[in-house]
């Protein structure tokens, strides 16, 4: 009977620590789906006030642009179309500039899972080197 008393007990040990292990990586599963939820909101509202500021500058810089070259229409409307064609070209060619540059970025995503992940494996070597050394 006592043979059998040890294998209870680690068949109990194994059984916790597997519910312990699920339990962990249930947590951090949760952690990335919140993560992921998030940056999915913020990407759409983004996105929306892109699209918005888009349209509404848009519209008024050619309303802008007709605006000036009217008013110079008697004396300079080559040089007021000129001088907004260069505008609209410059502007342009900044934001692909920028755009590349938001590409090459990298992002901060995950980084509160990929930090916990990391977390765990240095508490688990520090378990392992513990157990070892005892």
């Amino acid at each position: 009977m006592n043979a059998a008393s040890p294998r209870a007990g680690l068949f109990v040990s194994l059984r916790g620590l597997l519910t312990t292990a699920v339990a962990l990586l249930q947590t951090r599963f949760e952690l990335f789906v919140t993560e992921l939820e998030e940056e999915k909101l913020r990407l759409l509202s983004l996105l929306a006030y892109a699209v918005a500021a888009f349209f509404f500058l848009g519209c008024g810089i050619v309303m802008l642009a007709i605006f000036f070259i009217v008013l110079f229409w008697d004396s300079n409307r080559l040089l007021a179309i000129g001088s907004f064609t260069a505008i609209f070209l410059f502007c342009g060619i900044a934001a692909v500039f920028q755009a590349q540059r938001l590409i090459r970025r990298k992002s901060g995503m995950f980084a509160a899972s990929l930090a916990e992940l990391a977390q765990d494996r240095t508490a688990l070597h520090g378990e392992s080197n513990d157990a070892s050394g005892n």
